[in-house]
């Protein structure tokens, strides 16, 4: 397939769909297998998104591997490669993505699989931002974290002894990549799906 950015990879981290185990804070107000239901529709939209336009080479990136029955069908559908992530915890496992990206392709995007307010306008503006100079693009989130980021090198200081959790992990970010001198475009704030106010909120939209 021919791409807009042929040097380019987009990384989409996704879990596999098992109840209990994914959108928990979606909990008790929708069942464990609605949450898990909820979680493959978000991602579905999201992979809906990314090859909306032929904007670049795309990589599924499934934890705990690659052989749920769900990411097997998600391959299927979609022209995307499935890869493993691998790490102790979510800054390792996004750096070694990077690590191992940036050694295959010039530019890299990694993103999660539940931000519907991110759209393929956006990836497009993120990768342009890559190609025209910048070292790193980021979408912020509203809660205080980002939604996607992007890189034309390995960056480990940017992801290593990071509190994921916390809501100053977008303003963290700013200050690393300040210390490291790099160069950052930076997206529009961004929403994703953690709560169920935040579910409810998509499903207004897709309905409208």
């Amino acid at each position: 397939m021919q791409t807009l950015f042929p040097d380019s990879v987009l990384l989409i981290f996704c879990k596999a769909p098992n109840p209990g185990q994914v959108k928990t804070r979606l909990q008790p107000t929708l069942s464990a297998e609605q949450a898990a239901k909820a979680h493959k529709q978000l991602t579905y939209m999201t992979l809906d998104r990314a090859f909306q336009q032929p904007l670049c080479a795309v990589e599924l990136h499934c934890a705990p591997d690659a052989s749920h029955a769900f990411f097997q069908d998600c391959a299927r559908r979609y022209p995307l490669t499935l890869k493993l992530q691998h790490g102790a915890d979510l800054g390792e496992r996004m750096h070694r993505a990077f690590d191992d990206a940036l050694g295959r392709y010039r530019h890299a995007l990694l993103m999660g699989c539940d931000c519907p307010s991110l759209s393929g306008g956006d990836l497009r503006r993120a990768l342009t931002a890559l190609h025209e100079g910048h070292d790193a693009v980021v979408a912020p989130a509203d809660d205080g974290g980002y939604v996607m980021i992007g890189l034309n090198e390995a960056q480990p200081r940017l992801f290593s002894n990071m509190n994921w959790g916390h809501d100053q992990v977008m303003s963290s970010t700013r200050r690393r990549s300040e210390d490291i001198g790099l160069k950052v475009y930076e997206l529009d704030s961004q929403w994703d799906v953690d709560t169920y106010q935040d579910w409810q909120r998509y499903l207004e939209l897709t309905n409208r």
